[in-house]
């Protein structure tokens, strides 16, 4: 038996959990590889909250720099979360020959280029399975199993709030406004949703989901972002009708040239997919190889317990590895060619209120015709002042949607443009 001392950055929502998760199986693990996993310090930044009572209170420390730089630890966990200092910390755990294992999307997706370098460079584990979607194994799939296949595109559903918010949007009919303060009663949302509902949490797991799959350094800042707050209880009702489910999608993908199209946005999901089946708080990654065809990992992409699960699987694996004297590595990650937003194509749905009067269909498909992009489909609802076009495209650039819509708004039939959101389809 081998005594692996590991010291914890931070005992909040994942810390906390983590701690006790160790000690809970702690003898099975010891039982499966040898290992016997002991926490020996808990940084935190107060001492005077409360925590679980099964952790020995004589483990806290407010300097979590000290934990980092103790001789008696031999792997660091970081879940403090944030830019700073958690940066620093994993460098200098890193540069000290310590693997460290971490759970912090906003960091990774800003300089994880920098720390898988110092990581490599150090010969030392930096794991991140719980950066991505909580509980469920994605990045070591990407990194390890698929790490031979020619990956097109890994296309999920990685925020539970927003999908929880459209989940109740389409299941009971309730109001965007109705659904995010239910999910905040719930604890789902934060009293600031901005980071889950604008695509920004989401879009920081899309940057590491495609460095990982392409084997390039995308960042949170190469993401284009698109939130749900413009979603309507209108847009939620004809996505029924026509066969779809509305969804906040998290898309990154390679074109044969080489760039990398990576961006965060609603989309209209065919009720047959296998991500339309996706309800309230859960998670789902799809992913799409030349070779192994479609995948689908899904499950608990959030909350204590299944990210503290992620973190412990991590943690065992670096402790195998430091046992053996080998580390995982993500390999040599190129310069990413970002694909603009304007190259990228999809189908659209486009619901533009008009003033229902003869010649008005004739001028806002003349605009379509003018702008290359192709209606697949169209209906109206109501009349007068009140009428409603929906359309469906196929498959266009988006540098020709936007002009198209820049156009409609010029003409004085159209009232207003309301939801533009992309289709999920055969032809994408």
């Amino acid at each position: 038996m081998v005594t692996v001392r590991v010291g914890v950055l931070g005992c909040g929502n994942v810390g906390g959990p983590l701690v006790e998760l160790i000690a809970a199986q702690s003898d099975d693990i010891e039982a499966r590889t040898g290992l016997r996993l002991d926490v020996t310090r808990v940084a935190v930044r107060s001492l005077d909250k409360p925590r679980p009572a099964s952790i020995d209170p004589r483990l806290f420390t407010t300097d979590a720099a000290s934990v980092v730089d103790d001789p008696d630890v031999d792997i660091v966990v970081e879940v403090i979360g944030g830019m700073e200092p958690a940066r620093e910390l994993i460098l200098s755990a890193v540069k000290s020959g310590k693997p460290v294992i971490t759970g912090n999307k906003e960091l990774l997706a800003a300089a994880g280029a920098e720390l898988f370098q110092a990581a490599e460079a150090a010969g030392v584990d930096l794991l991140f399975e719980a950066a991505v979607a909580g509980g469920i194994p994605i990045v070591r799939p990407l990194r390890e199993s698929l790490v031979g296949e020619r990956i097109t595109r890994v296309m999920g559903i990685v925020n539970g709030t927003t999908n929880y918010i459209l989940t109740r949007m389409t299941e009971a009919g309730a109001s965007y406004a109705d659904a995010l303060a239910e999910a905040q009663a719930l604890g789902y949302a934060e009293a600031d949703p901005t980071a889950d509902v604008e695509g920004y949490d989401a879009g920081a797991k899309a940057a590491i989901i495609a460095s990982i799959a392409f084997g390039a350094a995308v960042v949170a800042s190469d993401v284009h972002h698109e939130g749900i707050t413009g979603i309507t209880e209108i847009d939620i009702a004809f996505a029924r009708r026509m066969g779809f489910v509305i969804k906040l999608l998290a898309v990154a993908e390679q074109v044969p040239s080489g760039e990398i199209g990576v961006r965060v946005h609603p989309a209209m999901v065919p009720v047959d997919h296998p991500l339309a089946a996706v309800r309230e708080s859960f998670n789902a990654v799809f992913v799409e190889g030349a070779s192994v065809g479609d995948l689908m990992f899904y499950g608990r992409g959030a909350g204590g317990g299944p990210t503290a699960s992620a973190i412990l699987g991590d943690l065992i694996d670096a402790a195998l590895n430091r046992r053996s004297g080998s580390h995982s590595s993500v390999g040599q990650l190129g310069v990413a060619k970002v694909r603009p937003i304007d190259d990228l194509e999809s189908a659209y749905y486009l619901n533009v209120q008009v003033l229902d009067r003869p010649g008005v269909l004739a001028q806002v498909a003349g605009v379509f015709g003018d702008h290359r992009v192709s209606i697949r489909s169209m209906e109206q609802e109501g009349l007068g002042d009140e009428a409603r076009l929906i359309f469906i495209t196929h498959r266009a650039r988006e540098a020709h949607v936007q002009a198209t819509l820049r156009d409609l708004d010029a003409l004085d039939a159209v009232d207003r443009i309301g939801s533009v959101i992309r289709v999920v389809g055969d032809d994408e």
